[in-house]
């Protein structure tokens, strides 16, 4: 919270700033009180005696002499209660607008307050004040005590009070409290400001009431629909939920709008086109902003798309890519993606090439690589070297029986051609 600065006119200093408020040009100012039935008391005024050093220490402050007002305001001890009221509250209104004196300040406009014996307008400032810098001291459940007391005695409301109020209900974990207040205050800003939107929907949030956190991001996105942000979390937010289609064209309309800025963003979209049906256009969004560099250019995500065209079932292209992921990783399973792709792609030399680098670099499960080769083996019309893979797959208690199955077969094929196995 930024520091305050209060500065007071000559006039409101001496006579007190009742005296000012019962001057004609400030007669279309709003009464301090608005409660009903509510009548204007008499105007207190400071006496003489402290009136004459309150006038010599304005006259230092006008002067930017802090420190030497303080220190005429500190050697005055008035007898009278409204005196000694008004002295404390300038000196603490003073105080307020130095670093790191808002503790100080703090003390000085309590004990300004509790006898209640400043007049309406004074009094009123001084509550608000109060919850100001109870928030700028972090001292929170106290903030909440002023800013209650200050539409208790004025009546009135108040946008950016209802907004601190339920700031200052977040910072003291006081989580369920923050609705009311940051509704009262989106209802009462002419123009709209998104602080107690935010504010609810974290309430909503940080408690896991996620149908209401969606409810208030789409009042978010509603309402200030030029802000990047909120499209982005409105999208993550039907996520949650498990409202797929709704976070997808939120995040695709985003998208569209150029609101999508982030790696994640563009991943989410990606597996958003994937599991509604959409593989293809999930392979080229992650394709582009690779290319564009948004994205790294390392094997992880090379074999992402891979999958994404294999879901497609554009078979060659996620071959390809998955050779491009095995280039950088080694990794046997991308070589084994490969060599399965080309399988289904008719490419039995290329399958074999690719299952054999995922045999020679230790990949699980080596059985059913074999049962893969054999069939690669098979239809590329090298049966000796099927019949040595069946062989090998049928080590696999899961894989035995289909295994067993194609033994006789590879036999059958192999004599018809004059093959001895």
């Amino acid at each position: 919270m930024m520091k305050r600065t209060f500065k007071m006119s000559a006039v409101a200093l001496v006579l007190g700033a009742g005296a000012v408020l019962s001057a004609p040009a400030a007669l279309a100012q709003s009464a301090p009180v608005v409660c009903p039935g509510y009548e204007k008391g008499k105007t207190t005024l400071v006496g003489e005696r402290t009136g004459k050093k309150v006038q010599k220490a304005f006259e230092f402050y006008n002067e930017d002499q802090v420190n030497e007002a303080l220190n005429v305001l500190y050697e005055i001890d008035p007898s009278d209660d409204f005196d000694r009221a008004y002295v404390k509250r300038f000196i603490g209104n003073l105080l307020a607008a130095q670093e790191g004196q808002g503790g100080k300040a703090l003390n000085y406009l309590v004990e300004s307050v509790e006898p209640k014996v400043l007049n309406d307008l004074e009094h009123s400032q001084t509550l608000k004040l109060l919850g100001d810098l109870s928030m700028q001291e972090e001292k929170y459940t106290d903030a909440i005590k002023w800013y209650n007391e200050w539409m208790d005695f004025t009546c009135k409301e108040d946008a950016d009070v209802y907004t601190r109020l339920a700031q200052a209900y977040y910072e003291s974990k006081q989580l369920a409290k923050m609705v009311e207040p940051a509704d009262k205050a989106i209802a009462l800003y002419e123009e709209p400001n998104k602080n107690p939107y935010v504010l609810k929907l974290t309430s909503y949030y940080e408690r896991k009431m996620y149908p209401e956190t969606v409810s208030v991001a789409e009042d978010l996105v509603r309402t200030f629909p030029q802000e990047k942000t909120w499209w982005s979390r409105l999208g993550f937010f039907y996520i949650l939920v498990e409202d797929y289609k709704k976070g997808l064209s939120t995040l695709e309309l985003a998208y569209m709008q150029g609101y999508l800025e982030k790696d994640s963003e563009i991943k989410t979209l990606a597996q958003l086109y994937q599991s509604n049906g959409m593989p293809y256009k999930a392979a080229k969004l992650l394709e582009k902003h690779m290319k564009e560099g948004l994205l790294k250019n390392d094997a992880d995500m090379i074999a992402n798309i891979a999958n994404a065209y294999h879901q497609a079932k554009n078979f060659k292209t996620a071959a390809n890519l998955y050779a491009q992921a095995a280039a950088k990783s080694s990794d046997p399973e991308h070589y084994r993606k490969q060599g399965t792709l080309l399988l289904v792609a008719e490419d039995y030399k290329g399958a074999i090439k690719a299952l054999e680098n995922a045999l020679e670099r230790g990949a699980e499960n080596p059985e059913k690589i074999h049962f893969t080769l054999m069939e690669a083996n098979f239809y590329a019309g090298d049966f000796r070297s099927a019949y040595k893979h069946v062989q090998e797959a049928k080590k696999d208690r899961s894989l035995r029986r289909n295994a067993a199955a194609w033994e006789p077969y590879i036999k059958e094929k192999a004599k018809n051609r004059g093959i001895n196995i």
